[in-house]
């Protein structure tokens, strides 16, 4: 649904809402200050409804704003976003607006790699689905196995990633700092 056709159903909903309340123009004119003019012409869609004609009418209503907007319908809220591939890793979204709060499954193949600890500003919370997850944070090297938890703030050096026994996938969230650092960072040259 585009703007356009929200906006054109605002108008019948002001006058269904007004009528459902047995409340005349002229009364609502009076409890909100609008002319009696501005609102015959919202109620038919002659004019494009706005913040200040809209709030007083839903407090002379005392209805919530997006009653009278009409909130849109709730679509398939499943995710189905495409794998990227950084650093040999695959990421996939699980979370679809940008910024803030960001989740995604995690797959390292198996490697031996050398901890490159990096820190940044934000939190990171890590759950282990399957495999073993080495991580280095600040002085401590552990190994998480399946079901294992971690949080800390990413201003600690950290790393994570293989154990070299085989693969490991984990789910990740962080803010909008994590995301450029795991997902959007390019990788060193040599």
């Amino acid at each position: 649904m585009t703007t356009d056709d929200v906006l054109a159903e605002v108008g019948p909903r002001l006058r269904r809402i007004r009528k459902d309340r047995e409340v005349t123009l002229a009364a609502l004119s009076e409890a909100t200050g609008i002319s009696v003019s501005t609102l015959s012409r919202l109620e038919s869609g002659l004019r494009k409804p706005s913040l200040e004609l809209l709030l007083p009418i839903a407090q002379a209503h005392q209805v919530p704003l997006d009653e009278l907007i009409g909130t849109p319908a709730v679509g398939d809220p499943r995710v189905r976003s495409k794998p990227l591939v950084r650093h040999g890793r695959t990421y996939w979204p699980l979370t679809r607006q940008p910024g803030g709060l960001q989740a995604y499954k995690v797959l390292v193949p198996q490697s031996r790699e050398e901890p490159e600890p990096r820190s940044h500003e934000g939190y990171e919370w890590l759950y282990v689905l399957a495999g073993r997850l080495r991580m280095v944070l600040g002085e401590h090297d552990v190994v998480l196995a399946a079901g294992e938890v971690v949080e800390f703030d990413t201003r600690v050096p950290h790393w994570f990633g293989s154990t070299g026994e085989g693969p490991v996938e984990f789910l990740s969230l962080f803010g909008p700092q994590g995301e450029r650092m795991h997902v959007r960072a390019q990788p060193r040259r040599s």
